[in-house]
Order: structure tokens, then C-alpha cells, then sequence
């Protein structure tokens, strides 16, 4: 696990540059540092040991004549089996490392390379008989990748987009267009990042820039075409794949432990694993703390536990770090607890094994499940339904408003993932004109939902969640906050053998009126107990509502709504009242606030304390 960091262009103290743009991500890798430059690129990198312990493994790693040169960030589960099918092929291979079978495979069989990985990864190859760069991104984002053109007609990329902030030729400015639709969804939605001009490659696609031009193409992506199949023969297979994909994620030259909270998806990894070290958090505040759950399983497993109890205090004090390292605004709760989960385990071991992915290639969201009052009303013709929904969109809010469209049977309508903080109508109206020009929820999934538009409702939502909720709220927190400790973490559920099974699953075993993830569940029980198996999503619980309403993080909060800064983007009398109601316990406004205040740290750390 690493990261990179590279540019075009004839720039004079072009190492220079590079080494400083390096030094912003020696926490994604501590261990050693490579660059690479010539008259056209400069390739930078930082890594963290994890497999090929010896200096034969550091890159930028280049092929035999020299003529490509790869970065890579990532794991590639399948590379052994890939070595030796490219070696029959008359490769010739000088490390044991996994990044030399991307960079032979680009010469076997070019940009095709791609669909042969099993694994995640971000990576550059710098084709120099071709004069082109190539890159990609894993199937599901788990590795992030930006990319930025710079103000002389050149681009930037890299794993962090703080790296590019020590690039003489980037602009940085705020994205006016990203804040309206984050007030929302919680995290940024689009391509386009919170920095202006700054993209992330999308999932499952490739990079190539070649004579001047940045080329995205999509190389794959989620086919669901459910098979007919009892409960027990596909809870068996799905025993079956899990175990097998754990297997593949525990490769490693370094240990490996596992997070483990109280719910099924951690619990059912670290059993299938079992690992000598397991790592879990809590609050100290009642109703907050599940770390009991997880030393209660692994005393069962026989694996020592470490947890730690956080405290508001610590939770604020990291708040502007935690946001520094996420890059852009996130206000998603549980990365606050990941942050401090992240910083445990690297105290003990290099790489841990999550329960990532799950809830959306097995159907665990509550949201995804149809309540015994919603399934009367669908009894209903769908044609009346449809004709309902569109009638109470175009009238006034009225109680039952959300009901009947909900209800349409089409999640185009009004499903946008498994965050909705701010109305959009009510993110506009706290909002400086300046920025609401900017798409709405609806505009932003409309092209996903097109690529399914001929899908069930449940598998529209999943492919939503798998395509935005997942990288851009899962994932990106996942990354950043391991990466900041120097913690490499794994994902076994988000692997394409296991999505491929799983897309292949008949909607009423996923959900059947009984459960989420049913037959998921039923899998998880042959190696789980039952109140483990069973057990009810949880999340990651944190009380912020609670800390919002004590004097210490309320004044906190108050004196980030009525600063200088806060003026340039918000009514910051309208953001008051939603802080004033809160405390007063007039609303429950707790992920609202939460959601303004990260923005506001985050432009504060980027825009003011940054040098």
C-alpha cells in the first residue's frame, strides 16, 4: 500500500517539486521513497511495505529495456497465478511484488490488462515508446485517484489532491459548484471535486492521456441478472466465495488483523480470518459504546481484542486533521471513530482485514426493504402509483407527499443513496447565490440510474449506492483515515469474484419480508453464532447530538458559524438558528450542523491555515 504523485512538463526544478508534492503523502508510505523524471514526467512514490519487504519492490518500477515506467497503489490479489501465466509468455520477472505483473501484463496485452486484475489499485504507466500515460482504478474505487490540469497546459495526478498543493502551475480554489449538492448527499457527488478543476477518476475506469488530451473509459461494470437458486445452495456458495476472498486478502509478508465491531459483516470477516489481533472503538457515553460485542467474539474465536473508548474532546481536537487528510469536506459520523480505530491498530499490526461493501452487494440497508404499510398501498397498479407521484411532485409539500412518491416504485424518483442531510430547496435557501448553481440530487443520479433503467427497484438502488454512496462516502473515509496512520485496509466483500456471485442472487433471498441481506445472514451463521449473525446494522454510532447541546462543543460550533469565513458561502443567521433549535431542543438539527461545520473546518485548514 502506498501512494503517487506525478506531473508533465519541462519544468527546470522539476525534482524539486516532485519531492515536495511526495512529502505531503509520507503517510500513505513511510517505509521508503522513489522518483522518477525525464524530459516529459515526473513520477513520484512513497510506500508501505507490505509485500517483497526488500528494496526490489520500491518504484517507480520500470520494465527491462526501460521504455515504461509504472506507480502503482494498491494490492493485486491474483498476481502470483498472473506471473506465471506472463512468465510462460516469456516475461521476465526481477521482484516478487505485485506491481511488476501490472507493468509486464500492459506489455502482453495493453490497456486490457485491466480486466485481468483481481484486487484494488490505483496506477500510472508511463508508455514512453507510445508517448502516453495509462492508468486506472479498481472495480469499486477502493483506491482513490485524482487528476488536475495545471494552469501551463500540463496535468497532475496522484493519490491525494493536497499533493498537488506544492505544484507551482496549480490554481487552488474553491469548486462554487460543489457545496450545494454536499449539503445534501454529505460528500462530495460529482467528478469534479471541492477543488476547482480537480477530478477523481470514477470507478472501473481507465486514464489516458496521450497528444494533450485526458481520455476516461469505463472497463467494466456491475451486470445484475438474477439465476434461480434455493436458499441453502446460495447461502452455501456465498460461505463459500467470502472464505476464499479472505483467504486472497490475507496475503502479506506483515501482519494483519481485522476491525470488528458488533454487526455481522466485521464479525463474519474476522471469523473466516482469524486473525491473532482484533481492534474496535467506542464512546465514552451511554448507548455509544458496542466494543463489549466485539471482545465478547473474540473471546468466543479465541483472538485478543484492543479497544478504546474516544471522548468528545478527542473527537474535536482531530476534527481539522481528520478533514486534512480526507481531502475534501466529509461529514459522515463514523469517520471520526475510524480515524481514532485507524490509529489503534496501527499500534499493533500494518494491514487489517473490514467488513466494507456488504450492505450494498448484499442488500443490507434498511432503505432497500419495503415496510408492511408501503407494501398495502403497492398493491396498487403500478401505472396508478407512477401517475400519483407525479402529480404529488408538482403540488405544495402535504403530509403523505413523500409517501406516494416513495411509493412509485421508481427510485429515480426519490432515492439518492443512503445520506440525505439538507432538502435541497433548504441547502439553497442557507446558501450565497454565488454558490447555487450547482446540479441538484436528482441531476447528479439520473445518469446512473440510466444505465439501469430497465432493473428491478431494489437493484436499482444498489447499483446507485455501489456507483456513489460506496466510493464517495464508504470508501474515501476508509482510505484516508487507514492511510493517515499508515494503515493498509482491506475489503474483502468488494471484490469482483464476490460481486459477480452476488449479482447473480434473486432479489427475494436478499430480502424477504423477515430481513436485510437474508440469505447473506444465513451464510455469516455457518461460521457465526446466531445473535452475531442476526444482529441488526448498527453503523457507527456517535453522539453528536448530545455534544451539540453541551455549553464546551456548542460554543465551538457557534464561533465556526458566525466567522468571517462562514459569511462567504452561508446565511450565517440561518445556520444559528439551526444550532440555537438544536441546543434548545426545539429540532433534532445534529447532522445538519455536523454537515456545515466539516465544510467550514475544511475550508479553514485548506483555505486559511494553509501556507
Amino acid at each position: 500500500m502506498c501512494g503517487f504523485v506525478g506531473f508533465t512538463g519541462k519544468l527546470e526544478n522539476k525534482k524539486e517539486i516532485l519531492n515536495k508534492m511526495m512529502g505531503r503523502i509520507v503517510h500513505r508510505g513511510p517505509d521508503m521513497a522513489g522518483d522518477y523524471t525525464d524530459e516529459n514526467v515526473a513520477l513520484g512514490f512513497r510506500r508501505l511495505s507490505i509485500i517483497d519487504l526488500s528494496e526490489a519492490g520500491c518504484q517507480p518500477m520500470t520494465n527491462e529495456d526501460e521504455s515504461m515506467v509504472i506507480t502503482f497503489n494498491g494490492e493485486i490479489y491474483n498476481f502470483m497465478a498472473l506471473r506465471d501465466e506472463l512468465m510462460a509468455k516469456g516475461h521476465i520477472f526481477k521482484t516478487k511484488c505485485d506491481t511488476e505483473v501490472i507493468i509486464h501484463g500492459y506489455e502482453e496485452y495493453g490497456d486490457e490488462i485491466v480486466g485481468k486484475l483481481r484486487g484494488m489499485f490505483a496506477f500510472v504507466i508511463h508508455d514512453k515508446k507510445n508517448h502516453r500515460l495509462f492508468g486506472a482504478r479498481d472495480y469499486f474505487g477502493i483506491k482513490p485517484f485524482y487528476y488536475t490540469k495545471l494552469s501551463d497546459g500540463n496535468i497532475a495526478f496522484g493519490s491525494e489532491i493536497k499533493s498537488f498543493l506544492d505544484h507551482p502551475k496549480f490554481i487552488k480554489a474553491v469548486n462554487e459548484r460543489a457545496l450545494l449538492p454536499y449539503l445534501t448527499f454529505q460528500y462530495s457527488s460529482m467528478e469534479e471535486t471541492f477543488f476547482d478543476g480537480v477530478y477523481r477518476l470514477p470507478p472501473a475506469h481507465t486514464f489516458t492521456y496521450e497528444k494533450g488530451s485526458v481520455t476516461i473509459a469505463r472497463y467494466w461494470d456491475v451486470n445484475f441478472s438474477e439465476q434461480p437458486i434455493t436458499m441453502e445452495a446460495c447461502a452455501d456458495e456465498i460461505d463459500s466465495i467470502v472464505n476464499e476472498s479472505v483467504a486472497a486478502h490475507r496475503i502479506s509478508d506483515v501482519k494483519v488483523g481485522s476491525f470488528l465491531s458488533g454487526g455481522v459483516d466485521s464479525s463474519y470477516i474476522t471469523a473466516c480470518l482469524m486473525p491473532d489481533k482484533t481492534f474496535s472503538v467506542g464512546f465514552d457515553y451511554n448507548k455509544f459504546n458496542e466494543t463489549d460485542y466485539a471482545k465478547e467474539l473474540s473471546d468466543k474465536l479465541g483472538i485478543t481484542n484492543y479497544k478504546k473508548l474516544i471522548t468528545a474532546d478527542e473527537c474535536f481536537d482531530a476534527f481539522a486533521d481528520i478533514q486534512y487528510h480526507m481531502d475534501e469536506p466529509q461529514s459522515n459520523p463514523s469517520s471520526v471513530p475510524l480515524w481514532f480505530l485507524a490509529k489503534l491498530a496501527r499500534e499493533q499490526v500494518t494491514v487489517v482485514l473490514s467488513g466494507e461493501g456488504a450492505d450494498e452487494i448484499y442488500a443490507g440497508y434498511e432503505d432497500y426493504d419495503v415496510s408492511s404499510r408501503d407494501a398495502k398501498y403497492r398493491r396498487l397498479p403500478g401505472c396508478i402509483r407512477i401517475a400519483a407521484a407525479a402529480i404529488a411532485r408538482k403540488l405544495p409539500y402535504f403530509k403523505g407527499h413523500d409517501f406516494i412518491i416513495k411509493n412509485s416504485g421508481r427510485p429515480e424518483d426519490y432515492f439518492i443513496g443512503q445520506a440525505k442531510v439538507f432538502p435541497h430547496n433548504e441547502a439553497k435557501s442557507i446558501l450565497k447565490p454565488l454558490y447555487t448553481d450547482a446540479p441538484s440530487p436528482r441531476e447528479i443520479t439520473a445518469p446512473i440510474y440510466a444505465r439501469v433503467k430497465d432493473k428491478t427497484e431494489l437493484e436499482k438502488k444498489q447499483y446507485l449506492d455501489l456507483n456513489l454512496w460506496l466510493p464517495g462516502d464508504i470508501l474515501l473515509k476508509a482510505d484516508k483515515m487507514s492511510m493517515a496512520h499508515s494503515l493498509e485496509l482491506r475489503v474483502p466483500f468488494l471484490d469482483r469474484v464476490v460481486m459477480e456471485h452476488a449479482a447473480k442472487i434473486p432479489s427475494k433471498l436478499k430480502i424477504n419480508g423477515i430481513d436485510t441481506k437474508y440469505v447473506f445472514r444465513r451464510a455469516a451463521n455457518k461460521t457465526l453464532p446466531d445473535e452475531w449473525a442476526d444482529r441488526k446494522k448498527m453503523g457507527f454510532p456517535v453522539p453528536i447530538r448530545f455534544w451539540l447541546r453541551e455549553e464546551k462543543y456548542y460554543n465551538i460550533v457557534k464561533a465556526t458559524f458566525t466567522s468571517d469565513y462562514a459569511e462567504l458561502f452561508f446565511d450565517t443567521k440561518a445556520l444559528m438558528k439551526l444550532l440555537e433549535d438544536h441546543k434548545a431542543e426545539k429540532a433534532n438539527n445534529q447532522r445538519k450542523i455536523w454537515t456545515v461545520f466539516t465544510f467550514l473546518v475544511w475550508y479553514k485548514r485548506f483555505f486559511i491555515d494553509e501556507k
